[in-house]
Order: C-alpha cells, then structure tokens, then sequence
C-alpha cells in the first residue's frame, strides 16, 4: 500500500525538477555539435551576383560572424540594426547567409531594413542551412580566426546578447589572438 504513495511521489518530484530545470534555460543557448569545430565549408553563390560565388574561407584569418537570415523572416527585421552595431563596434565583418529566399525578396528587404553585412551567400536550396545544422533563422556563429565555430545564437541578437555574451566573445577571441 504505502508503495502506491511512494513511487508516484518519486515521479512527480522528479517531473518538477526537469521541468524546473528546463524553465530556468535561456532558450537562445542550444547544444551545437558545431561550437568547437571548423565551419562547415561552402562554396555558394553571392546574392548580388549569382556567377561570383563565396565561401566561409572568405573570412578565416580574422573574427568573424556569419548571419543566417531571409526576408520572410520576421525576427530578422528586429536584429538587423544590432547586428549592423555590432559590426561596428567591432570592426568584426559579418557574412550574411541568405537562407531559401527569393532574390528579388531579399534584395527589397535589404533596402528597407539596411544592409549590415560585408558580403552575402544565396543559400537558395537551404543545403548550406542544413549543413550548419540550422533550426530556424535567424541564427548567428562566431567564428574564430582558423574558422572554427566558437558560438552560436539561435534567434535573434538583442542588445543583452551583443553586449553580454557577443562583444565579451569577440573581445576574448582578439586577445587569445583566435
């Protein structure tokens, strides 16, 4: 009888505390099987000319962001403006991954949102998305100087992430020389 009692007792404490834990997470911190490795290699159209392409080795030799976005994305409109800051006040170029759009799409969006990055890829098919290992856009990878992935910001870069987590990021990587 008391066994009845007990075990379900066990459980529903054990229930609260996973979900308590899960509560307390910052949704924008997610387990990447990347952070820690080179960037997967890309070699993609740029979005103002489909015969000149770029890759990720474009910006290895210094730090870098690369920025999934697309303009059917509503949560990139919110971030553009900090990732333009960002850039600026860091020095730190930002490769732009324009993510299954329509090229036309993206080329209005630019101009009304403003265009904060130093270059930009046409990831037309999403296979690049997928190789980034991708949930959603926008999405945002600091990248040190050999390339490797050191971060990654699912969802859109407030001024807490920019000044909290991105600037100490970059800062710490120029000082260690990644």
């Amino acid at each position: 009888m008391r066994w009845r009692v007990i075990i379900p007792g066990i459980v529903l404490i054990a229930l609260v505390g996973v979900l308590g834990y899960g509560l307390t997470r910052d949704p924008h911190t997610l387990p990447s099987v990347l952070v820690g490795h080179p960037a997967p290699p890309f070699d993609l159209p740029t979005l103002d000319n489909p015969q000149h392409t770029i890759g990720v080795d474009a910006m290895k030799g210094r730090v870098a962001l690369v920025n999934v976005w697309a303009s059917w994305c509503v949560a990139c409109r919110s971030e553009v403006s900090v990732i333009a800051e960002l850039s600026q006040r860091t020095g730190v170029p930002v490769l732009g991954l324009d993510y299954k759009d329509d090229r036309d799409e993206a080329h209005r969006w630019l101009r009304r949102f403003g265009d904060p990055y130093a270059r930009i890829a046409f990831d037309a098919k999403g296979q690049t998305g997928i190789d980034w290992g991708i949930s959603g856009v926008p999405e945002t990878f600091v990248l040190d100087r050999h390339g490797i992935i050191r971060d990654k910001v699912v969802g859109p870069v407030t001024d807490e992430t920019m000044n909290d987590r991105l600037i100490p990021l970059i800062e710490k990587l120029r000082a260690e020389g990644g």
